[in-house]
């Protein structure tokens, strides 16, 4: 609402407006007037006062008119109307109240009554105003809340989706780069974890189903643990083996050392685990092979079930390398080995012939790392 408040007087006698017009501005309003109904409507539409003084009897369109089609236009604000007529009749007092006019005078009008009567109206106006700021006010923020809750559910998605396959390290890092670009295929030079349980065939074959999921269950969470303790890229879990990469989707300055102290932290855990399933009368050990060379990465699958993975030779020798290892072994192709040497002491395999590959490769078991390694 204006200050001072805006009235249009509408009225087809000159006195009468200048009566009205007189006294409101004493009472420090604006005024602007109209003498037949064409005219009221068109002022009340253009220039919406804040309040609306509206005689019955007019030429061209009378007030019960005027006023049916300004209250009945969505698109106007509210506007108190306040008839003004020398009609006392009640069918008149009726007629202009289901017209949508929501207070009534009857000339010849006390300067009091009108000054009365347009403060109370102005006042409804005012609280009107107030309730219709506050219910716009309130819609927008249930829509910016809608549209936060909205964007953070996203954001979740997109973080459990991302910690499906990396360490909560590097899925905030690609969360808050916003960058998943990253995801998409390309190639990399990788160190690949091949992890394997030995002995679990037949304990799944002979242990109630219950025993086995135990068994998974705790060797899943220690090995999982270490895979994010040492910010690795988690491939798959495939019931007992599992594949963990390192340099991608970020960079490090050391993949196959990084590799070769995830896999001797799993060893020692899985021989922690190992003594208690041999209680339990499960005899289970683990084994590990590590490759490092050049992949492609990136998310492979159908939508809703999508899996970051990395494919090439580097992945298939990690793998051979861990079929050909023994219980405790962690055997590693020559390029982990020249990275790692300064690092380890190793047991030299010598070459062996493992399945897709057809010459003899130069392969090492971890024994363990060097003091302060």
């Amino acid at each position: 609402m204006r200050t001072p408040p805006l009235i249009l007087v509408v009225d087809d006698d000159p006195i009468n407006l200048d009566i009205f017009q007189s006294q409101l501005r004493i009472d420090g309003y604006h005024t602007i007037t109209a003498s037949d109904g064409e005219e009221a409507l068109h002022i009340a539409t253009t220039q919406q006062p804040d309040l609306i003084l509206l005689d019955l009897m007019l030429p061209k369109l009378d007030g019960f008119e005027v006023c049916r089609r300004l209250k009945g236009d969505s698109s106007l604000p509210f506007m108190p109307i306040i008839m003004v007529t020398a009609r006392a009749d009640d069918a008149d007092v009726v007629a202009g109240l289901e017209a949508g006019s929501d207070e009534y005078l009857t000339k010849p009008v006390e300067p009091p009554a009108l000054v009365a009567r347009v403060k109370s109206m102005l006042r409804i106006k005012a609280l009107h105003d107030t309730v219709q700021e506050q219910a716009a006010r309130l819609a927008e923020w249930n829509q910016k809340l809608e549209q936060r809750v909205t964007d953070q559910l996203a954001e979740l998605e997109r973080v459990n989706r991302l910690k499906r396959f990396f360490s909560p390290q590097v899925a905030e890092h690609i969360i808050s780069s916003g960058d998943e670009h990253l995801l998409e295929s390309h190639r990399k030079d990788i160190a690949v974890v091949f992890c394997d349980l030995r002995g679990f065939t037949p304990v799944s074959e002979t242990a109630e189903a219950e025993e086995v999921m135990s068994i998974l269950r705790e060797y899943h969470a220690a090995m999982g643990r270490l895979v994010f303790r040492f910010e690795g890229t988690l491939e798959h879990f495939a019931g007992d083996g599992f594949m963990v990469f390192f340099n991608d989707p970020l960079t490090c300055p050391d993949p196959s050392a990084r590799a070769v102290r995830m896999s001797v932290a799993m060893r020692e855990h899985a021989t922690t685990l190992s003594g208690g399933w041999r209680k339990r009368g499960h005899e289970l050990g683990f084994a590990v092979g590590i490759a490092q060379n050049y992949a492609t990465i990136g998310n492979i699958g159908f939508e809703g079930r999508f899996q970051y993975s990395a494919i090439g030779n580097v992945a298939n020798l990690a793998n051979r390398l861990c079929g050909e290892a023994r219980e405790g072994q962690i055997l590693v192709s020559q390029r982990v080995y020249a990275a790692v040497e300064a690092l380890v002491t190793v047991e030299p395999m010598g070459e062996l012939r493992l399945k897709g590959f057809g010459k003899p490769l130069h392969a090492y078991n971890i024994v363990g790392l060097k003091d302060g390694a």
